[in-house]
């Protein structure tokens, strides 16, 4: 008879599991994706570094699951500031300025998710945490161009490169005291979408 988990014990492994989790999120908003080893995981939990290793493989797969729960909740919040009133331009502006403005709150973590060296599986989730990105943002560029607001475009291209261009100005404000760059940021966007306000 294959051995059952009681729930009490299901609820440990749970709670273990969501212990790593946080400590790992928050080695990784301190020191980044290199400061997030499965050691320092397992320290800043309180747990055996053996334990860490029942949940996860190794430190990339600990890294990707707690990429996709950020990335889930960066989602969620630029896709509720598209909601808001306005036309294409003024919810695409929002969408990254929301991303801009939480990236900035949690700096060391939001370099490790837009440009850190990592491994290839983290690497591989940039792209998705990109794309979905790229694919709200042509949503509403293509409403845009449908309604005359915005001029004809690639709606896709045009996304792509607002995404990539965003990471990049952002790179500096994350690792430096520079200056405000959301300012300049939405200059660059409603122009670069063919606005007609900036």
């Amino acid at each position: 008879m294959p051995y059952r988990r009681t729930p009490q014990v299901q609820a440990r492994l749970d709670a273990q599991r969501e212990a790593i989790l946080t400590a790992a999120a928050a080695l990784l908003a301190e020191r980044g994706y290199a400061g997030c080893s499965v050691s320092a995981v397992a320290e800043k939990a309180g747990i055996a570094t053996g334990t860490v290793y029942k949940h996860f493989p190794g430190k990339a797969e600990l890294v990707v699951e707690l990429f996709q729960s950020i990335v889930g909740h960066e989602v969620a919040a630029v896709r509720k500031a598209a909601e808001t009133p306005g036309d294409p331009v003024e919810r695409i502006v929002a969408i990254i300025e929301t991303f801009a403005e939480r990236a900035l709150k949690v700096p060391r973590q939001a370099y490790a998710l837009l440009a850190e060296p990592v491994d290839a599986p983290i690497e591989a989730e940039r792209i998705v945490f990109r794309r979905v990105f790229r694919d709200e943002i042509a949503r509403h560029v293509s409403a845009g161009v449908r309604s005359g607001q915005l001029p004809p475009q690639d709606a896709d291209l045009t996304a792509a490169a607002l995404v990539g261009g965003a990471a990049e100005v952002l790179i500096g404000p994350l690792t430096t005291d520079s200056a405000d760059a959301i300012g300049a940021l939405r200059t660059f966007i409603v122009r670069a979408l063919g606005g007609r306000h900036a």
